[in-house]
């Protein structure tokens, strides 16, 4: 990994979790910090920026009231921490995107709060996931899979010919963090053909399932091999791929998604869009979540 990280800051609840989060995992990685504030945000998420200290500013004194709140708190949840924090004069997903060129992670917080508010997710973590040029998370989830107490990292694999860029981004996470990696594979069972003859379906549940484990076996080969200090679990289940690893989510410390540019769609006032299982998982998980997007 080179670069920074950055985080993307707005002063609001859900931004200094992100914060929090994005220091711990600069410290983890040995990377400096880069926190930005885009001057527009508000308009697109709606932010009220929480209380870092006993006086709120006004907006004119908003932007440089964050930046200095912002590196303060870094440098007491993090002292030694390298941190940058910049207010840039642009829309905030827009930003974000442009800093994700030259950044190795790009992370932002759920905006929002109260219990149908918190399962939203914000614009522009939303743009930011489907738009980033390297891996992005979206913070969220219960404390405890925040604070990585789980000790597991989790990643879900399709395709062993897309699944390298989320499986090296996995490990290292795993590496860093001194935890177990899973790596998961949702399968479907196919329905079988009605016959007009005696005999068995050739295509069985049992073959269904061993193909399966042979796909999963496939893309831990590619990458991870033996795993190195990494303990690795392999899991195969039956199901839909968002409810698998929304499931699994609940006792893990951060879910990796790999995701391929085809299977985004492109709004024309928003940008390009995840698909359908990382859109449902960044709704839904229970632990922050990682977007590998494919490279090449």
């Amino acid at each position: 990994m080179t670069g920074p990280i950055v985080v993307g800051v707005d002063g609001s609840d859900a931004a200094l979790v992100a914060l929090d989060w994005a220091a711990d995992a600069a410290r983890r990685l040995g990377l400096p910090l880069r926190a930005v504030y885009a001057s527009l945000w508000e308009r697109y998420e709606g932010a009220a920026p929480a209380s870092f200290g006993s006086a709120r500013p006004e907006d004119a004194a908003l932007a440089d009231w964050i930046v200095g709140s912002t590196e303060a708190r870094v440098h007491a949840h993090s002292p030694g921490l390298r941190v940058k924090a910049v207010a840039l004069p642009q829309d905030a997903g827009a930003a974000l995107v442009a800093e994700s060129r030259g950044a190795a992670l790009v992370v932002t917080g759920v905006s929002g709060r109260g219990l149908i508010t918190e399962r939203l997710l914000g614009s522009v973590s939303l743009t930011l996931a489907g738009g980033a040029h390297c891996p992005s998370v979206v913070v969220r989830g219960e404390q405890p899979n925040v604070q990585g107490l789980y000790r597991r990292v989790v990643v879900g694999v399709h395709d062993p010919a897309q699944a390298r860029p989320a499986l090296r981004y996995a490990l290292r996470e795993a590496a860093a963090r001194r935890c177990e990696l899973q790596v998961v594979h949702a399968w479907r069972r196919v329905a079988q053909e009605p016959v007009d003859h005696m005999g068995v379906p050739g295509d069985t549940m049992g073959a269904q399932r061993d193909r399966a484990v042979h796909l999963l076996a496939e893309a831990v080969g590619i990458v991870v091999g033996g795993g190195g200090d990494v303990a690795v679990r392999r899991t195969a289940v039956e199901g839909p791929a968002h409810r698998v690893l929304t499931g699994l989510s609940t006792e893990a410390d951060l879910l990796v998604i790999g995701a391929s540019h085809r299977e985004h769609h492109h709004d024309q006032r928003r940008g390009p869009r995840v698909g359908h299982v990382a859109h449902a998982v960044l709704h839904r998980a229970a632990c922050p979540v990682a977007i590998v997007h494919e490279t090449g």
